[in-house]
């Protein structure tokens, strides 16, 4: 292991460089040779380099196809994020959310229980409830959904549990089903609530990926009268900018070896 005159320990900014470009990649993946040269690595570093980073949880290889991804250790490193941080870089993007759609918007963080709203922005003419510091049910919230989508399936059947509860007569409570509607709505890129925690409360979800993996939710969200199915497909786009924005400060400069 060699250091730089600046103090930077060389061995550590390629494997950095190599989480970047690993978590590029997602959710695919990419074989070594891809993933040597987009960093500027030989092949032999890089593949040193991911064996560590694969034996520390941070990165895994598929065995059939040889891709690597983003590994387990990096999900709970992500979930550690600080809700103050975060919430610092989505607000801006929040209120202008909120000025674009004229509808409350929210920031729901991930936890080590689930999900947990942490931010809110009002429209001052709109009144509904405010949901700071409240939970999201998974199966019965646009919110929950995103999360659950990209989340490895026996990971997001296991927080569902055997059974899903019905709290209105929209709610989807057959696993089946809603396996079905978070792989359609992953594919679209947001996904959605038609009142089926609370009635009245419909609303469009987009999650904040950093590293291939949900950190948080960006959700559009109120009655029913104002936010009718015929808004989802406006209000989805608008959630999918605004969490992609996000995710996007979050994304460094790609290291290049140097001779």
């Amino acid at each position: 292991m060699t250091e730089q005159r600046t103090g930077r320990v060389q061995s550590v900014d390629r494997a950095v460089a190599l989480l970047h470009a690993v978590a590029g990649s997602a959710p695919l993946g990419a074989p070594v040779a891809q993933l040597a040269d987009q960093v500027g690595l030989n092949r032999a570093t890089a593949w040193r380099l991911l064996a560590t980073l694969q034996d520390n949880g941070l990165v895994e290889r598929d065995p059939d196809s040889g891709r690597y991804r983003i590994g387990p250790t990096m999900a709970h490193l992500a979930a550690s994020v600080g809700i103050a941080g975060l919430v610092r870089r989505a607000r801006p993007v929040l209120e202008r959310l909120c000025v674009l759609t004229g509808e409350t918007t929210a920031l729901a963080m991930v936890r080590p229980a689930g999900l947990t709203y942490v931010d809110e922005v009002s429209a001052p003419a709109v009144m509904t409830p405010n949901w700071l510091g409240r939970s999201a049910p998974l199966h019965a919230t646009s919110s929950g959904k995103a999360w659950l989508a990209w989340l490895p399936e026996v990971e997001a059947s296991g927080l569902l549990g055997p059974k899903l509860a019905g709290f209105t007569a929209t709610t989807v409570t057959d696993p089946t089903e809603l396996k079905a509607e978070l792989r359609a709505s992953r594919a679209r890129g947001f996904f959605t609530c038609r009142g089926e925690f609370e009635e009245a409360l419909f609303g469009v979800s987009a999650p904040i990926l950093v590293g291939g993996r949900p950190v948080a939710v960006i959700s559009i969200w109120g009655l029913r009268d104002r936010l009718p199915e015929s808004r989802f497909g406006e209000l989805g786009a608008a959630a999918i900018a605004a969490a992609a924005e996000i995710s996007g400060s979050y994304q460094q400069p790609k290291h290049r070896e140097t001779a």
